[in-house]
Order: C-alpha cells, then sequence, then structure tokens
C-alpha cells in the first residue's frame, strides 16, 4: 500500500502542467508541439524513476543521474533539443541554456509559473515547463533526507544545491527547442 501511494506521488512529481489560456495562436502551436515533444522524456524519465524508486532513494538518484541524461540525448534529434535545469543545481551538466535562464528567473521572481512558448533566434522556438516539488520529490530534494541518501549524493554531486526544498516549491523546468514551424 505504502509502496502504490509512493509511486502515485512520484507520477504526480512529473506530471504534464495544465497549459494556460492560451495567448496568441503562434505561442499556441509552439506550446503544443513543446509539450508533445517533452511527453516521451517526462514518461521515460518516470518510469526509470519509478523503478529506481522500487529499490530505493539512493537508486532513483542514479536513474535521474545516468538514465535522465540518456533519454533526453535519445529523444534530442533532427533539431530538437531538450532536457532539465534548476535554479539550485544538482548536476552542473543540468545549468540552464541561455534562453531558459530569464524564464526561471522570471519565475522566481514572482512571475506566472505556467508553461511557456519562446521565440528563439534561426528559426527555432522554444517551450518550458515548471517542475513543482511534490511530497514525494522530498526523499531526494527536500530537507530531512535519509543518511543513505544524503550520502549518495555527496558522494556524487559534492557541490549540490537541489535539497532542501520544500512541497509545492519550484524545483526546476523541463525545456525544448526545435526549428519552429516544422512538424
Amino acid at each position: 500500500m505504502r509502496r502504490a501511494a509512493a509511486l502515485a506521488a512520484l507520477a504526480l512529481c512529473l506530471a504534464l502542467p495544465t497549459l494556460g489560456d492560451g495567448g496568441e495562436p503562434a505561442a499556441d502551436a509552439v506550446s503544443e508541439r513543446g509539450a508533445t515533444l517533452l511527453a516521451p522524456f517526462k514518461q521515460r524519465l518516470m518510469k526509470a524513476l519509478t523503478e529506481g524508486l522500487a529499490e530505493g532513494a539512493p537508486a532513483a538518484i542514479a536513474a535521474c543521474r545516468v538514465e535522465a541524461p540518456a533519454i533526453a540525448g535519445g529523444l534530442s534529434v533532427d533539431g530538437v533539443e531538450m532536457g532539465r535545469a534548476s535554479h539550485r543545481l544538482r548536476n552542473p551538466a543540468n545549468r540552464a541554456p541561455g534562453w531558459v535562464a530569464p524564464v526561471l528567473d522570471d519565475y522566481l521572481g514572482g512571475g506566472p509559473v505556467a508553461p511557456r512558448a519562446v521565440e528563439l533566434e534561426d528559426g527555432r522556438a522554444g517551450y518550458i515547463e515548471p517542475i513543482p516539488t511534490k511530497g514525494l520529490c522530498l526523499a531526494c530534494h527536500g530537507s530531512d533526507l535519509q543518511p543513505e541518501v544524503s550520502e549518495r549524493i555527496a558522494e556524487l554531486y559534492p557541490a549540490d544545491q537541489a535539497t532542501g526544498f520544500a512541497e509545492g516549491e519550484l524545483r526546476g523546468v523541463f525545456w525544448v527547442s526545435f526549428p519552429a514551424g516544422g512538424d
């Protein structure tokens, strides 16, 4: 029973957020395409984290460390690039691309924390979805970590900044960029 509840909570950690109230048609098309492109990344990451969590939180850390970049890399084809980023990084390789950073800063500065479409240079578009901290996320990102989790994080990420989050707090973003107007 506890395991089922934990897995359900994990699913909520990576749930696809609802898009906002439209906007201009071009932004809606970018948002729709961006959400579609990100969906397999989030689904595969959720599966990897669920499987890791079934073995314990330290295994979920390994899934995030190894499988998340591999999943993003495998889906970053045909001009599509995607990843995760945060204002409090665990892995420095997940630093936000230049075009993502201003949106992340706006979220943190009190702007609406909702998915956003971004017009990029060179005929590209971008899409960003916030990652809210859910209860289960606190096992690896909260303030009260199990000793084996703290030890594993310290071993893998000596400069970790991704703990101390509270439920409901913005933990980071999923992002994707792609050629605008293409399918």
